[in-house]
């Protein structure tokens, strides 16, 4: 197998990057080796999390407040503030099937398998813009007086606070704690001019931390160019002494064009320094800083698009440093820096080798993975402090290291978890108490995470608005029926792709009989997870319910989080006519993969058939918004709901959202028409009705019926006067009171556009009546029919003397 060449373009789909040192220096993706394999190791494949809920406060209530703002932003399409259905439609509020941790096991849980798919391209996928920082003069970051805040200092043995004032007296900067006599000195070793190694001249202090000052350097070496020293804060404190040659080792082995490039590890006067990368810019605590002060002190998150954009982008770093074994233990928001256009994971002095058991652990407070002092740092504990940055990205997250400092605020009290459903699921499952019950990788957060992104970027562009997008997902087909009378059946509902990872995989796809399907998985080589799902839905399909179940429940035995065979078991439930038992099922695999649409719809499916119709609603919303492919079984859902509560214009704009290019167009044009015809009260609404089927290839028996309802309802108006009045629909008109004579005819001179442009006249509309039911008597089959159909047209023609 050849190594990718360093310089060669990189072969993710959109991305204009080059390999550098196995890695794009774009995207920051693994190079694909000519055997199609990735260079670097891929993880686990999409496992699952733990019932809704696991760590967060609460789930909301149907009484919870409505969210305050434009519906544009915090709004959930077509739901508007202040209703009464706004609260109801959250399905957070819904049963869920029990996964995960939540089934009463303690199996460990697989960590990695060869599944590549996961793998996505770089940040949100040119689905939603952030405004780029701008990168300043260095120089002018450089501190004119760098001191360590009084509220900072602290003992770097016991942890005791020193150096403060007392009595108007400026506290000391270096001494002697008081508690356990350890010295402290917060003052900056170095000054400008200090000459480090031979090569680094200090310029001055930019900046103090946790871990120590950092300094801005000239490399007089490499022309000049500006370099970070990072030393201690305090030399005397040994664990940070000892995470600062450990940073040096770590970040010798790391290149990766989202991480900060560690150049060199100097001595100076008996303390190290690390040098690095200068980056500038702002972090995201910068950025959030600057949004708050620009609001006179008021707390101002970012758009949740542009944070999801933000972590989507910087996610790539974590999966090659857990590829290569390390762990980050210490992501916030004050270590990712925004660069221009780009971002830069920086301040990896808290990095530990996985497989660590003895070194100092560094982390933040409302940030690490309460796990942590007792059982180390894992994948599971970085992927916790994503989602805890995450989620201070997005709220005003007061008591998150109180009050929620291993928990989520309550659905019912945070607006933004309540106008993006699939956001509180992405961040509930990453924060989860069990570190199981959390993404199992970085790569199936990120698959995730792009996915809500999609459908975050689809609610904010409001109401009325098609979807763009038609992504590919790594778990499900689209959808191929679009079921109109009624919610899609269990066979309907997306197919789970196979994994292209598993064993099986080729042999699967050449078993398509459907007779000897179940026959040929019995008798299939490896058993693999891939084949026990196949052989549950073959069950399902063959009308073996026990066998369906046994399969389910050996599966969930297995892998309690392997959440595909609590779809399986959902749609078995659904064969067999309990949707609320398939409501719970559903609702447990959307909580285990939140950016996928599949589930949603299957939810949405079973709460229209279980009367939970603002849920449906709502998710027949999202879908139909968030991928073109579920567009139209969406609209036909959400038309039927708002038909039944007799909602005509909601049902109007339903039917407006399918494409003309889904074979389902001229049936959903058809209904359109019908439901114009039916609650029209002026001439404007026939029209509008007639219109709708212009140059729509309907059936003929179906175009003579509505036009023969059409040109009744209008005359009705015309004779009753009402022909001239404005638009608007909300009454009813028919053939009934169309067939007398003698009436005086209302002139008028709007006219009707099915057919040629009827005068809204007595005469005219009485011709194109007959003309309707004569074309409709000759395509009648019995004759019977036929007869009444002729009869009709001769009783609404109007008086001739031929």
């Amino acid at each position: 197998m050849t190594a990718p060449v360093t310089g060669e373009r990189c072969t993710q789909p959109g991305c204009t990057g080059v390999l550098e040192d196995g890695y794009c220096n774009v995207c920051g993706m693994p190079a694909q080796d000519p055997a199609g394999g990735q260079t670097g190791l891929a993880t686990h494949r999409a496992a699952g999390s733990a019932a809704l809920g696991t760590g967060v406060a609460g789930a909301g209530s149907a009484g919870s407040a409505p969210p305050s703002g434009p519906a544009s932003r915090h709004t959930p399409a077509e739901v508007a503030p202040g209703s009464t259905r706004f609260a109801a439609s959250s399905s957070t509020r819904l049963a869920s099937a029990a996964v995960g941790s939540a089934r009463g096991s303690r199996v460990t849980r697989r960590l990695g398998t060869t599944s590549t798919r996961l793998r996505t391209q770089r940040i949100g996928a040119g689905l939603t813009s952030v405004p780029a920082t701008p990168v300043e003069d260095p120089l002018k970051a450089v501190l004119a007086r760098p001191e360590v805040a009084e509220r900072k200092r602290f003992c770097p043995s016991c942890g005791t606070a020193v150096g403060r004032s007392r009595d108007g007296v400026p506290g000391r900067t270096q001494g002697f704690c008081p508690h356990c006599g350890a010295r402290f000195d917060f003052e900056p070793q170095l000054k400008a001019g200090d000459l480090l190694g031979g090569q680094y001249e200090v310029v001055g202090a930019l900046a103090h931390g946790g871990l120590g000052w950092i300094y801005l350097a000239r490399d007089r070496n490499v022309s000049g160019r500006f370099v970070v020293l990072k030393g201690l804060l305090n030399s005397g404190d040994r664990d940070a002494y000892e995470a600062a040659i450990a940073e040096r080792e770590f970040l010798a082995e790391v290149e990766h064009p989202l991480i900060v490039e560690i150049y060199n590890f100097v001595m100076h006067e008996g303390a190290g320094y690390t040098v690095m990368e200068f980056v500038g810019g702002k972090s995201l605590r910068e950025i959030l800083e600057e949004r708050r002060a620009a609001k006179g002190g008021v707390v101002d998150p970012l758009p949740v698009d542009q944070a999801l954009a933000y972590i989507l982008e910087i996610l790539p770093a974590f999966a090659y440093l857990h590829d290569h074994g390390l762990l980050y233990c210490d992501f916030k928001p004050d270590n990712v820096i925004q660069q221009g256009e780009g971002l830069k994971l920086i301040d990896l002095g808290g990095v530990r080798r996985a497989t660590d058991e003895t070194s100092a652990i560094f982390g933040t407070v409302g940030y690490q993975a309460p796990e942590v002092p007792t059982d180390g740092p894992s994948v599971a504990s970085d992927i916790y402090t994503i989602g805890r940055t995450l989620v201070t990205l997005v709220l005003d997250f007061r008591g998150n290291t109180s009050t929620f400092a291993a928990s989520l605020p309550s659905v019912a009290d945070t607006p933004v978890f309540q106008t993006y459903d699939s956001f509180y699921r992405l961040v509930a499952k990453a924060c989860a108490l069990d570190p199981s019950d959390r993404f199992a990788s970085v790569d199936e957060l990120r698959s995730q995470v792009l996915g809500v992104l999609r459908e975050v970027v689809a609610t904010d562009r409001g109401p009325g608005s098609p979807a763009l997008f038609s992504a590919a997902s790594p778990h499900f087909e689209a959808p191929l029926v679009d079921a109109v009378d009624a919610p899609l059946a269990w066979s309907e509902l997306p197919a789970l792709k196979v994994d292209p990872g598993d064993p099986m995989a080729t042999w699967l796809a050449g078993v398509t009989d459907p007779v000897g399907r179940l026959q040929a998985l019995r008798g299939a080589a490896q058993d693999t997870v891939e084949v026990r799902l196949a052989r549950i839905h073959a069950a399902i399909q063959a009308g073996q319910p026990s066998l369906a179940e046994q399969g389910i429940a050996e599966v969930l035995a297995e892998d309690p989080w392997e959440w595909r065979a609590l779809w399986l078991q959902g749609l078995h439930e659904l064969a067999a006519a309990s949707p609320v038992a398939a409501r719970a099922s559903f609702n447990a695999v959307y909580g285990q993969v939140p950016g996928e649409l599949a589930p949603k719809l299957a939810l949405a499916t079973t709460c229209e058939l279980s009367g939970e119709l603002d849920v449906a609603e709502q998710l027949y919303v999202v879908c139909a918004r968030s991928d073109a492919n579920y567009t139209a079984p969406c609209a036909f859902g959400l038309a039927r709901i708002r038909a039944r509560r007799q909602d005509v214009d909601g049902t109007l704009r339903a039917l407006d959202l399918v494409a003309r290019t889904r074979a389902s167009y001229p049936v959903a044009r058809a209904r359109r028409a019908g439901v114009l015809v039916s609650t029209a009260s002026s001439l404007a609404g026939v029209d509008d009705a007639l219109t709708s089927i212009k140059g729509v290839p309907i059936e003929p028996e179906q175009r003579a019926d509505l036009e023969i309802a059409a040109y009744s309802t209008a005359l009705a108006l015309v004779l009753d006067g009402a022909g001239a009045s404005g638009g608007g629909s909300g009454g009813s008109g028919g053939a009934g009171g169309a067939g007398g004579r003698g009436r005086k005819a209302q002139p008028s001179a709007v006219g009707l556009g099915g057919a040629g442009g009827v005068l809204a006249q007595e005469r005219p509309l009485r011709l194109a009546l007959e003309r309707a039911y004569r074309v409709r008597a000759r395509l009648a089959d019995d004759e019977g029919e036929r007869v009444a159909l002729v009869d009709r047209a001769n009783e609404v023609r109007p008086w001739t003397r031929t």
